[in-house]
């Protein structure tokens, strides 16, 4: 018997029951009717062996339908691979050496430490190489595995060569990825985070550029079993923003191959180098910029008289006694203390170096000027203090000492009282240079005679005036020289 008419014949007696009034209706009819929940049931059925051979998967908000099969397939593979592999030897051994070729991608950089000379980076390093023994043949191209496999296969021993110390990231997995084609090869990825030696050469500090390496190679293999290149646009970087380069701008980066000998072999060393460029802000802030004040404040004693010594010198220092403060007014020069300071700041954001830097040089000519100046006024209260020439010869007068006339004027000179016109009854006299024994005469009586050859005159009274204008030109002529000089030579 067909199976139409068999399933016509078991389902003629419920439909005849449940709608009696379909009796009536043709053969025919009834079985076309049949046919259709035939139909039915066989879709039905098919759809739950579907489903039973497939599970949902969701990637990128997409959804497709995965056989699970392929997981069974994946699994043999893997026991296949494995079952006879050696994962002490390389691939290749003994025939040729093993190429590797290498992708960085800069994840951030910095900070940089100008102090211990070395800086941090974080990578994402990626090493792809072909292992002929992991060839297999399936409709699966790609195997995508964890970091459990990464144990199991040979895996280059690349190590960088100035890391001080680097950290893998294992939250909340190990970073790594490891994925093999049907063909044999592998990319093998993971994430490090790199504190590197950067050898800083601070002549031009704090204007100075750096290219910090990243060095790496192969730590038992030399160039005749592994072979290091480069991957076409192999090192990238991504977004600046998060970068911690506080004191520098990024300027670019490129990569370099060379062969370094040693002991052990020739092996193939494989650089990155990051170029860096200080910004000034900070320096100029902190450092340069209080210099030139302190300096310029210096200048200020060219303008107060001379005999204001406490005005020109004084430095107020203040200590504590019993329950209070007491302060006093002693002898120095805020501004030199102050370039002081201002060197010793500076240098703390600096390694012991031996050798002078842009900002040790203007410190220190900043301190010189601050230090001239002082010693400006020093020699200018020594002169001014001097004995003048002795009184030899006396002008002839109508009148005694004793006899004062109305309009003689009376001056004080050393807490002493002389008249005008007995002063002016002295005749001085600079004899072959016994009252001046200074190589600068410093007295207006001094001008003329045989003690005059090869000695200068200067009015010491005027020196001052001479300081306001040497000491700015002086140095604004260096600070000229000095920003030109560093800046673009």
């Amino acid at each position: 018997m067909k199976v139409p008419d068999l399933l016509l014949k078991t389902l003629s007696s419920p439909f005849s029951e449940l709608f009696p009034h379909l009796s009536s209706l043709p053969a025919m009819l009834t079985k076309l009717l049949a046919a259709f929940l035939l139909l039915s049931v066989f879709q039905a059925c098919s759809r739950k062996i579907e489903d039973d051979e497939y599970e949902d998967l969701t990637v990128n908000q997409k959804w497709f339908l995965a056989p699970k099969l392929q997981s069974r397939d994946a699994t043999k593979i893997l026991n296949q691979l494995l079952k006879e592999y050696d994962r002490k030897l390389r691939p290749d051994i003994g025939i040729k050496p093993t190429v590797i070729d290498v992708d960085i991608f800069v994840n951030s950089i910095g900070p940089v430490s100008s102090i211990n000379m070395e800086y941090t980076i974080d990578i994402f390093f990626a090493q792809t190489w072909t292992d002929d023994r992991l060839r297999f043949n399936s409709t699966m191209k790609i195997l995508t595995l964890n970091s459990n496999m990464v144990g199991l296969i040979w895996i280059p021993d690349t190590i960088f060569r100035n890391s001080k110390t680097a950290e893998a990231h294992w939250i909340t997995t190990p970073n790594q990825l490891l994925r093999i084609w049907n063909d044999g090869k592998i990319l093998y990825t993971l994430r490090l985070t790199i504190i590197a030696e950067c050898q800083l050469q601070l002549q031009n500090f704090p204007m100075d550029e750096h290219s910090c390496p990243l060095i790496f190679s192969s730590y038992g293999y030399p160039k005749e079993e592994m072979i290091y290149r480069w991957r076409k646009n192999s090192v990238e970087a991504s977004d600046q923003k998060s970068w911690r380069l506080y004191q520098f701008d990024f300027l670019g980066l490129r990569n370099t191959t060379e062969i370094v000998e040693s002991t052990a072999g020739e092996y193939v060393v494989m650089t990155v180098y990051f170029d860096l460029s200080r910004r000034m802000g900070y320096f100029t802030i902190q450092t340069y910029i209080p210099c030139i004040l302190t300096v310029v404040l210096s200048w200020v004693s060219f303008w107060i008289k001379k005999d204001a010594t406490p005005a020109r010198t004084a430095l107020v220092s203040c200590f504590p006694s019993l329950n209070c403060w007491k302060c006093h007014t002693s002898d120095g020069i805020t501004t030199v203390l102050t370039m002081t300071t201002l060197s010793s700041i500076a240098r703390k954001s600096l390694p012991k170096v031996s050798y002078v830097t842009a900002m040790d040089l203007f410190v220190t000519v900043c301190f010189l000027f601050v230090f001239a100046a002082l010693m400006e006024y020093a020699a200018l209260n020594y002169y001014t203090c001097c004995k003048k020439p002795t009184c030899t010869k006396k002008k002839k007068s109508n009148y005694s000492v004793l006899n004062v006339g109305p309009t003689s004027a009376v001056i004080t000179i050393n807490n002493s009282m002389y008249w005008q016109e007995f002063e002016d009854a002295c005749v001085y006299e600079c004899l072959d240079g016994k009252d001046c024994q200074s190589f600068f005469c410093c007295y207006e009586e001094c001008r003329s005679g045989l003690w005059r050859k090869g000695r200068i005159h200067i009015d010491i009274l005027k020196l001052d005036t001479y300081s306001r204008v040497f000491f700015p030109t002086s140095f604004l002529l260096f600070n000229l020289v000095y920003w030109v000089a560093y800046l673009y030579l």
